[in-house]
């Protein structure tokens, strides 16, 4: 399927002479902020601030003619996080950004050090920062507007760009999205990579276009390539000039960049070289005067507006497209191409001087272009066409709280999980067809194959399914774009990318999504770093992990996950659960879809398991109002299963751990030992409410008052199937005696009973650290 249809016809009012005035503007600007932000701002900590000068400036062309001449409204723009200063830039002479932020580069409530959605005043599409998840997104931001498209419309059409630093592409999770085989058919990606050779330390020796362009070209994106401006291409065409590209072309990266250092004396002698061809290249370069040589070669395709106009009106919207822009690093600057520049600043002394090359008032930096010259027009008009309509947001589906229904017999956590999507298509239609579930090639094996073969599997064009007559195949791959499920083959990176971008398409059109993706849990590590800049981003979704812990016996260590309670506990802008029964997950995946989607949501992770679990023995109260009371409970952290007058121990127990911790309890009542025994459904929902009983954040804190009263305080023995330190917190809540148990090795293969015992979370444990404490 091609892309959708853009606009690529639109007329753009301007002057060359007029978008070179924007572009030294904008690389002024960009300069100035950082300054001001390290050499005036008052800076009492005496810390550094930063703001990346070099960097900004290898950008300012490839963003200058990129904004001024090819944006349309519809179109996002993922921006180099070093590049945030040339952003605002350009947003300020747009009109978009008060000139009194201007002053506030990384400064508390002021512009953020790299570009926020969440955080800064002005248009940002797309959060960057950490390496590699901003070069990506895009792409899930394509596949998510397609997707919303679906639905009622209303997401429109437009590029998705992604504006990347050559070094970012070392980051092995730009080459898992690049690969992607659901990548080939989004041609409305463009990537723009600033080719400057620089790392952070040095100038990168072996970074080559080449090398690149047939990377991209093997995954079937179409490549273009701006290595040299207007001045180089046409020295090409004079005596010698075959041969001074020849020789530009063969040069090493550091031996290219040191030319940039040279005065014009040094480059007549260093620029032939001593090999073939060298005399040609002296006595074309002889005839050039001193200013001429040195713009000459400076004269790269990313510095050149012309070039990269040129390029622009190449892409071909049938297929992502990369355009690989030769770039100088701290281009136009007096720091430009040095090795170490990258977090280099100009002294006061340079940016005097800046000014006056530049044309500016250093003691008054902000000035914008007046409304009656060209470039004000200019930007005038591209202000006005760029503007976007306000987001009319539709009204979010209503989710039901409990379906009414109570599980009987033995069943899994993670089946419930299916079971659940599946009601919802009963009980709930239109909350059941925002919801997108995502996996890596684990549908079938976390429980998703009802689903799947209920709602299809998302794919931009329909493909016939050859297996739909094949009485024996359970899972039925029906592809469509109306699909519902999402895979992406096995890279959790890619999926948390793409439901954090469906998860956030409530804020950029309007139109609410509810992504559940599922792993397995101990990939949740793996894939933390991306859903979690995701969610630092406003993307709203659930991640699930399953199965889980060392519950997992028969896989052994590789797949038993050990640190994912404690993670769920402590990541910002999610509620973690981890269930013991179906029931219990039903109530709290339908209150976390009730969080998606809107201001002030919250996105959840789900820890579920494979093991059997005698359903009865949650004790589902048959009373409609002591059922809503557990329902409650169960949302907000957890409920008791067991409550004796005489209790001289209380048990803690959540997830796969509560068969052991009810048979404990048993067992220790024979002994003459009465014992407390509480399901905990979210240790990170109950730490929230012993932080806001110590004045120490916001939240209710019913939740403690009928978990651990303070009149019935025993000493407590938690336990789970993960590190113990996850539960500790809770003998603080009364400040009684503790015995925490849980996963602090690595696993071992066996069955149930000999990982359990194996780890000291078997009942025998349970019992003897409640007799060690009471």
């Amino acid at each position: 399927m091609s892309a959708p249809a853009v606009d690529s016809g639109v007329e753009f009012s301007g002057t060359p002479e007029g978008l070179e005035a924007i572009q030294q503007r904008v690389l002024w600007l960009s300069t100035a902020m950082i300054h001001h932000a390290n050499r005036v701002r008052p800076n009492p900590s005496g810390l550094k601030v930063g703001g990346h000068q070099a960097s900004s400036a290898s950008m300012v062309s490839i963003m200058t003619a990129l904004w001024f001449e090819q944006l349309r409204p519809g179109d996002r723009v993922s921006v180099k996080p070093h590049a945030s200063p040339v952003l605002h830039s350009i947003n300020y002479l747009l009109g978009e950004l008060d000139e009194s932020y201007l002053t506030t580069l990384r400064q508390f409530g002021g512009l953020q050090s790299y570009p926020s959605r969440a955080k800064d005043p002005d248009t940002v599409d797309y959060s960057t920062g950490s390496v590699g998840i901003g070069a990506t997104a895009p792409i899930w931001g394509a596949m998510a507007r397609r997707y919303v498209n679906t639905l009622d419309g209303g997401a429109g059409t437009g590029r998705q760009y992604s504006l990347v630093g050559d070094a970012e592409l070392d980051e092995g999770a730009v080459w898992e999205a690049i690969v992607d085989p659901g990548v080939i058919d989004l041609g409305e990606v463009v990537w723009i990579v600033d080719l400057n050779r620089q790392s952070l330390d040095r100038v990168v020796p072996n970074i080559a276009a080449g090398r690149l362009e047939k990377m991209f070209d093997a995954a079937g994106w179409q490549v273009i390539t701006v290595k040299f401006g207007q001045l180089l291409e046409s020295l090409f065409t004079r005596a010698g000039g075959a041969e001074l590209r020849t020789r530009i072309l063969d040069m090493s990266n550091p031996e290219y960049q040191r030319l940039l250092r040279c005065t014009a004396e040094e480059l007549r002698t260093r620029l032939p070289g001593t090999g073939h061809g060298s005399a040609a290249i002296a006595t074309l370069i002889a005839g050039l005067d001193d200013a001429t040589l040195r713009a000459a070669i400076r004269n790269l395709g990313g510095h050149d507006l012309a070039a990269l106009s040129a390029a622009y009106r190449r892409i071909d919207d049938s297929r992502p497209t990369i355009i690989i822009a030769y770039t100088i690093k701290g281009y136009g600057l007096p720091v430009e191409g040095h090795p170490q520049n990258h977090s280099s600043l100009l002294s006061t002394a340079e940016y005097v001087q800046l000014a006056s090359d530049l044309g500016m008032d250093p003691d008054r930096p902000w000035s914008r272009f007046d409304d009656s010259t060209a470039p004000g027009r200019m930007c005038a008009a591209v202000a006005a066409r760029l503007r976007r309509d306000p987001i009319v947001p539709v009204g979010l589906p209503a989710i039901p709280a409990d379906f009414g229904r109570t599980p009987k017999g033995t069943a899994t956590t993670q089946s419930a999980l299916g079971r659940v999507l599946l009601d919802l298509t009963r009980a709930a239609p239109e909350a059941a067809r925002r919801i997108v579930t995502v996996s890596p090639d684990v549908s079938s094996t976390t429980n998703l194959a009802g689903w799947v073969n209920k709602v299809g599997v998302w794919s931009s064009a329909e493909r016939h399914d050859w297996f739909a007559d094949d009485a024996e195949t359970i899972l039925h791959w029906r592809e469509k774009p109306t699909g519902q499920h999402m895979e992406l083959g096995i890279a959790e990176t890619n999926l948390v990318g793409l439901i954090g971008e469906l998860g956030a398409t409530w804020s950029r059109w309007g139109q609410p999504l509810f992504p559940i993706g599922v792993v397995y849990d101990p990939f949740v590590e793996r894939a933390l770093e991306p859903w979690s800049y995701g969610i630092y981003a406003g993307g709203q979704s659930i991640l699930v992990g399953t199965p889980s812990g060392v519950t997992l016996a028969a896989e052994g260590g590789a797949h038993q996950s050990i640190k994912t309670p404690s993670i769920g506990l402590e990541q910002p802008g999610c509620t973690s659960y981890e269930l013991a029964f179906s029931l219990d997950v039903e109530w709290a995946l339908l209150a976390c879809l009730n969080q998606l989607g809107r201001p002030g949501g919250s996105s959840a992770y789900l820890r579920l398991s494979t093991r059997p679990v005698d359903q009865t023995l949650a004790a589902v109260p048959s009373d409609p109002a002591a059922r809503e009371r557990r329902r409650r409970q169960v949302v907000a952290g957890g409920y008791s299963l067991i409550r004796r007058d005489d209790a001289r121990v209380t048990i803690a127990a959540m997830g796969a751990m509560m068969t052991e911790a009810l048979s404990a309890a048993t067992r220790l009542d024979l002994a003459g030992v009465a014992a407390d025994v509480l399901c905990i459904t979210s240790p990170d929902l109950l730490f929230r409410a012993m932080q806001a009983r110590q004045g120490r954040g916001t939240g209710e804190t019913w939740i403690l008052d009928q978990l651990f009263p303070a009149d019935r305080a025993t000493p407590l023995v938690t336990v789970l199937d993960g590190h113990p330190h996850t539960l500790t917190f809770l003998a603080g809540i009364n400040r009684v005696r503790h015995a925490g148990l849980g996963v602090t090795q690595f696993g071992q293969v066996g069955t149930l009973d000999d990982v359990y015992r194996h780890h000291g979370i078997d009942t025998d444990a349970i019992v003897r650290a409640a007799l060690d404490i009471a």
